[in-house]
């Protein structure tokens, strides 16, 4: 089995658990959000009959566990035992105008203050975590961060390289069959040479070198594909620093068996030297 990672994030409600917990989940850890305290040993124990099969965990624990019984620390202790690592701590927290600010605009009530107000809640909670504040391997302050910051600062210290880049989905598909829904950017090519229009080609697909070179002979096709890679090379580092970790690029044509296939192979070459990237073909196995 190999090492075990787990991560605990606590801190202040409001000050960005749920955004460092995506960022996590995001690197493939197995996440938990809320775990009592209590239930850490037995997390221990599934990590074990696991094999392997899982061995990186986030775990958001806030100041409500400890009524469920035993001690965040105590329960540490098991965990760690048990798994055979140690658990990084990191505490997120804001200060009081930041954390008032964020429950006014999403119009909570603070969880240890259900019936008072807010910043009542933020001194009961800061009193409560000051121990482990103390115990933290990592404090973030969050007041000045926008998500997305706070998304790279994680990354920066957790991820690998390859997990830090953007990961590139290309894929082809027909129009008349339903335009691809979860395209971040999506590119018509409809307005470019047919090759159904060629009767010993219409069967084939882009996949075949007579259909490729059909669509990349015309000068249009040439200037086309020219002014794509361009507007893509220079949007994908904006992505990236935008935070963004996926990226799906959509090439359509009307049945998603020619000029779609052609461009998104073309696409996808410019590509995979210098992006984590792969290709789909969503529509060449449908009749023509």
């Amino acid at each position: 089995m190999g090492a075990i990672k787990v991560v605990i994030l606590t801190g202040l409600s409001g000050a960005g658990r749920s955004v460092a917990l995506q960022v996590f989940e995001d690197l493939g850890y197995f996440c938990i959000d809320n775990l009592p305290p209590a239930l850490m040993p037995k997390l221990g124990e599934l990590v074990v009959q696991s094999n392997g099969n899982v061995h990186k965990f986030a775990l958001v624990c806030d100041a409500r566990g400890r009524a469920l019984g035993l001690d965040i620390f105590d329960a540490l202790k098991e965990l760690e035992a048990s798994a055979g690592t140690t658990a990084d701590i990191i505490y997120l927290e804001a200060d009081d105008a930041s954390l008032v600010r964020r429950y006014k605009e999403t119009r909570r009530k603070h969880p240890l203050s259900p019936e008072g107000r807010v910043p009542e809640g933020i001194e009961f909670e800061r009193k409560k975590l000051e121990e482990i504040r103390g115990r933290a391997d990592w404090i973030i302050d969050t007041s000045e961060l926008k998500p997305t910051e706070l998304k790279q600062m994680i990354l920066d210290r957790f991820a690998s390289d390859e997990e830090r880049s953007l990961q590139v989905n290309v894929v082809s598909f027909g129009f008349k069959h339903g335009a691809l829904i979860d395209a971040d950017l999506l590119f018509d090519v409809r307005c470019l040479p047919n090759p159904h229009y060629v009767e010993s080609l219409r069967p084939l697909t882009g996949f075949h070198p007579e259909v490729y070179e059909y669509v990349m002979k015309w000068p249009v096709t040439q200037q086309f594909t020219e002014k794509m890679m361009d507007m893509i090379d220079f949007l994908l580092p904006l992505y990236f620093k935008e935070g963004k970790s996926q990226l799906v690029i959509g090439i359509g044509c009307t049945g998603g068996q020619h000029r779609s296939v052609a461009i998104a192979e073309l696409l996808y070459q410019h590509l995979k030297d210098r992006e984590k990237v792969q290709i789909t073909h969503r529509d060449t196995k449908r009749d023509v």
